[in-house]
């Protein structure tokens, strides 16, 4: 991974590509608003004309810009986009992410265990290069719910957050417990990797939010809507899960 830049995802009509070049970014950032001419990228990003040429070349090969001759000048090329930003990483999550990798290769390996790492270097990777992992961690932990809600028995909400939380004390994920009645919330303390994910800054348990929410949908054939609204990436003691229950 590049340390030193952002990752940025395009959308080129063909699927997507994803720069850490921080020049192509810049490059791409500028043709936003009109197309430009080559002096005026070499001017933009300061950089030697041989530099733009590559990095120009380099991004029309990978179908995000295309090049057309001046209407007024057809002896001077015009660049323009060819492609839809549609997402650019963030440094703190980058931070994150590096600090999960240098875990991966230290001795505090076997004290956070090892695929709690590797959970959360996925987590962590999609958003440092630019994809947000919620939607997609959700509907994955939707499915799981679904899945292991086959093992619990009973149609009594209460009762089937206590058989969820015995599966979650049963696989060391935490401790779960029922919080409040109205609204329903669920709490988890300690969960499975809280000592890696406190200083984050941002709720991270959408796939807890969707094991939730798949495993009452499918137990007791209700619709709702699990929503964290506390986490310990946030810095909170315990994380804490408000359940709407739709058709109410």
């Amino acid at each position: 991974m590049n340390d030193g830049g952002r990752t940025a995802l395009y959308s080129n009509g063909n699927g997507f590509v994803a720069l850490n070049s921080p020049v192509k970014i810049q490059i791409l950032d500028f043709l936003k608003e009109s197309s430009r001419s080559f002096d005026d990228i070499v001017k933009h990003t300061g950089k030697a004309k041989s530099t733009v040429s590559v990095h120009l070349n380099d991004l029309k090969s990978s179908g995000l810009v295309e090049e057309e001759y001046d209407k007024d000048d057809k002896r001077r090329k015009m660049y323009y986009l060819k492609c839809e930003h549609m997402a650019r990483s963030q440094p703190p999550i980058l931070k994150h992410y590096k600090n999960v990798l240098e875990t991966l290769a230290s001795p505090q390996l076997e004290k956070h265990g090892c695929f709690k790492c590797f959970f959360r270097a996925i987590q962590f990777g999609f958003d440092a290069h630019g994809i947000n992992s919620d939607p997609i961690m959700r509907k994955i932990g939707r499915d799981i719910g679904i899945s292991i809600s086959s093992n619990f028995v009973s149609k009594d909400i209460v009762v089937l957050v206590q058989e969820l939380a015995s599966f979650w004390k049963k696989y060391q994920m935490g401790t779960m417990y029922l919080a409040g009645n109205e609204p329903l919330i669920i709490a988890v303390e300690k969960c499975f990797d809280y000592k890696i994910i406190s200083t984050i800054g941002k709720n991270l348990c959408s796939f807890t939010e969707g094991i939730i929410e798949g495993t009452i949908v499918h137990a007791l054939n209700i619709d709702c809507c699990v929503q964290e609204v506390e986490c310990c990436g946030n810095g909170k003691e315990r994380c804490l899960f408000i359940v709407h229950f739709l058709n109410k």
